[in-house]
């Protein structure tokens, strides 16, 4: 059982039009990958990828929903409820690792493409958004290693998915393993086309969640939770999860359709 920490914000970064980085202290050790439960007073607890793990850590928050959007309010010296760390983490292998990323996603991914760097592996990132205003962490990746940019306008770097640049990058690079986070259809791709090229392939997964320890099963994923087995799957797994690109549950626990 998490134990849960009120945590005062120390300081806040506007990464894009919706997306902010919120920084605080907690007497606790992350793993890349991992996530906690941030509760929001006088609204509602929600999972968030641990952007920053070392030090002053950090999530990254898109204002989408009723609880974000408060949350978006927030100011320095606000004080907030933190449950975790909470989940599985990446497990890096091999030499030369290949990262990408869509929206948001890159805030599940970008410690371990640091953490990565910082321990001699060649680090190749391919992070993709709608437009180049909703580019994220990019100097922070560059610092790691080399990066590939892609927008759905074309506003900046390849004029396309981030998956599209990805299978290019795989046409003319050489990889041990990938790393993907992101909406599900791009991750999909990117897994599809891992496995076709047989490089071992992990991919960090959304679920709706609730307790984020194992017991209300809201973010139940084919046989597994993504809270407790989660939220990083290989490859193998997924392939053979009918929900992986497919299904979701909704908030009354109901089995529905991706949009």
């Amino acid at each position: 059982m998490s134990n849960l920490h009120v945590v005062k914000i120390e300081k806040i970064a506007i990464e894009c039009r919706h997306t902010k980085t919120f920084r605080f202290r907690a007497p606790f050790e992350a793993e890349p990958g991992q996530f906690v439960m941030v509760w929001v007073p006088r609204h509602d607890e929600v999972p968030m990828a641990l952007s920053y793990i070392d030090g002053l850590k950090g999530f990254t928050s898109h204002a989408q929903g009723e609880t974000t959007n408060a949350l978006a309010g927030f100011e320095a010296g606000n004080r907030l409820g933190i449950r975790g760390p909470l989940g599985n983490s990446f497990d890096i292998k091999g030499r030369r690792i290949l990262f990408v990323a869509g929206g948001t996603g890159m805030a599940s991914i970008v410690a371990a493409l640091e953490n990565a760097a910082k321990n001699g592996k060649k680090v190749v990132s391919a992070i993709g958004a709608k437009t180049k205003d909703e580019l994220i962490f990019v100097k922070r990746t560059e610092k790691a290693g080399e990066v590939h940019l892609a927008t759905d306008d074309g506003s900046e770097g390849f004029d396309g998915f981030a998956s599209d640049l990805a299978e290019r990058l795989l046409e003319s690079h050489r990889f041990d393993q990938i790393i993907t986070c992101g909406p599900e259809a791009m991750m999909k791709k990117v897994v599809g086309a891992a496995m076709k090229k047989r490089i071992p392939v992990q991919a960090s997964v959304e679920r709706f969640m609730k307790c984020g320890i194992g017991i209300c099963d809201a973010c139940a994923f084919g046989d597994r939770l993504v809270c407790v087995d989660g939220p990083v799957f290989d490859g193998e797994f997924l392939v053979a999860c009918e929900d992986f690109g497919r299904y979701r549950r909704d908030e009354s626990g109901r089995r529905v359709p991706i949009q």
